[in-house]
């Protein structure tokens, strides 16, 4: 395949994250309004063209009050700074299908490099004629990298969200006309 423009499909493509909570548990949580620039030939991803865009505002962790606390200036002040965003700028091949993603990330004004995996889910025409493909995206971040320190000791040792974040993302994108 040639590398060409895809349009992220968001009603089939999730982003989602997972961080500790009270060391003890885990708590899972989702933004729900995204969008990527994607140029690639989806077969080797090695020269693609990727960015990604995240409103925090669309944080959803099934809590409203810790959603909203999530918005504030203890974590992504989504007031300030209602998009974090990622560019990559190395794609490396690590295995058949599978990918080394290194980019910047930008998460409050604080900007990083962050490699993620990639690995390409195949891809295929739907009952309408458009070429999809899919991809799954997995990564850590720690949050403090990017100013997001907000956090509470607890009286048995330990604080109450752990620094790391796990990253999941699935997407599906078209080929654009």
């Amino acid at each position: 395949m040639a590398k060409e423009k895809w349009v992220l499909d968001a009603t089939h493509s999730n982003v989602d994250f997972t961080v500790r909570h009270m060391m003890i548990a885990t708590v899972r949580g989702a933004f729900h309004k995204f969008d990527a620039n994607i140029v690639a030939d989806p077969e080797d991803l090695t020269t693609a063209e990727i960015e990604f865009t995240v409103d925090v505002a669309s944080v959803d962790t099934r809590n409203e009050d810790r959603d909203n606390h999530l918005r504030s200036a203890d974590f992504f002040d989504a007031e300030h700074y209602p998009q974090m965003t990622f560019k990559a700028t190395r794609i490396v091949r690590t295995g058949d299908g599978e990918y080394d993603m290194t980019g910047d990330l930008t998460i409050r004004g604080v900007t990083k490099p962050v490699t993620l995996h990639v690995v390409y889910g195949g891809g295929g025409k739907d009952p309408w004629g458009n070429q999809r493909v899919g991809f799954t995206v997995t990564g850590k971040v720690n949050r403090k990298d990017f100013g997001l320190t907000w956090n509470v000791a607890l009286e048995t040792g330990g604080v109450l969200v752990s620094d790391e974040v796990q990253i999941h993302i699935d997407l599906q994108a078209v080929k654009a006309a």
